[in-house]
Order: structure tokens, then sequence, then C-alpha cells
């Protein structure tokens, strides 16, 4: 069905004690299942602890050993785009986060990514990181993001919700509005693909 809602991941990329990841992450959830055409899921990296990544052979040319990696693998599957929460640290992203890219494969080929970070800057070095893995992994990285500054993450912090910051809301629905276009566009590239391999 032409029509039918994209589904999307907001993957919740921070497995720390009392970590804010969670926040923006629920807040994105919420505003994308608000809209008629994205259905939205929270992801968290703690219900898939893989190791750090050591395998024989890349997930891109085999199948993974870990029973956590493959449910991993089979989650992102689902997925017609993504969108990860990216903390910063040492003008990087989580290890977390790079590790679960590492034994991510084909399942996110030829599908969006956004993001929405945190940290120094917002987070904007860590998602430059993460855009350049996004393109080595044959994602297509969205233009629109969020990024929580300082003075946001204090006052989140003191106990304001994210949908009371009006600059954060307008960030998010450009970044949502990014991630509907580019996933519709991209499943009916992958759909149409596929049928003509099957004729």
């Amino acid at each position: 069905m032409p029509n039918a809602k994209v589904k999307i991941a907001v993957v919740v990329g921070s497995i720390r004690e009392n970590r804010f990841a969670e926040k923006p992450a629920r807040w994105i959830v919420d505003l994308a299942n608000a809209r008629g055409d994205i259905e939205a899921e929270l992801v968290d990296l703690k219900d898939y602890p893989m190791p750090h990544f050591a395998e024989p052979t890349s997930p891109v040319w085999g199948p993974s050993k870990n029973e956590h990696a493959q449910r991993w693998q089979a989650k992102l599957d689902t997925f017609d785009g993504y969108i990860f929460t990216a903390a910063e640290y040492n003008h990087a992203p989580s290890s977390v986060l790079k590790n679960a890219f590492d034994y991510a494969g084909p399942q996110i080929f030829r599908k969006p990514a956004g993001f929405v970070g945190y940290g120094g800057v917002g987070g904007a070095r860590a998602i430059e990181h993460l855009r350049m893995i996004a393109v080595e992994m044959q994602m297509a990285p969205v233009k629109a993001g969020v990024h929580i500054l300082w003075p946001d993450y204090v006052t989140i912090q003191g106990g304001a919700a994210m949908e009371t910051l009006d600059h954060l809301n307008q960030a998010g629905k450009a970044l949502l509005e990014d991630i509907a276009w580019w996933s519709k566009a991209l499943r009916d590239a992958r759909t149409s693909e596929l049928k003509a391999q099957a004729a």
C-alpha cells in the first residue's frame, strides 16, 4: 500500500546509568506518532547487550554469531528508517552506538537516518561522525536534525518538558518531515527494485 505509514525506530544511543538519552528519545517518538504518516517505536540498546565487535567477518558479508546481535539485526530489519539519539563524548558519538552500527548489515541499507544530539555544541560533532558512518552503511542521512544545547539540557534536567521548548519542537518537526519523505521514497524504490528482480 503506497500510503501505509512508515515504521521508524528511535534508537536510544546510550546505556549509561541515569542517562539523559531516554528523554529526547521518548519526546521524538511522541512527536512522530502525533503525525498521521509515521509509526515510531523506541528501541533501547540496553535490550541488546552486544559485546565489542570482534567477529571474524562483517555482518555485511555473513551472519553474526552473537545471539544479541542476531536479535538486533532482526529488529532493524522491521523498520523503514531510523532516528538515533547521539550523546557527544570527546567530540565523538558513544562507543555503544558505534558498536551497534558495526553489528548492522543489509537490514539498514538504503534507509534514512536522522539524529537527535546533545552534549558539546548540541552533539553536532558526534552527529557529523555518525553521518559519515551512515553513508558508509549505505544509508541516507537526512539534513535536518535536533541539537540540544547546554541551556536546553539544564532546563530539561531541571524538570521542563521538552514539548514546551518551541525551538526544539520546530527542529523535531523538520527532522520528522525529512525522515518521513525519505522513508517513503526509499521504501518505494526498494519495493520497485524487488519487483523488477522477481520479474
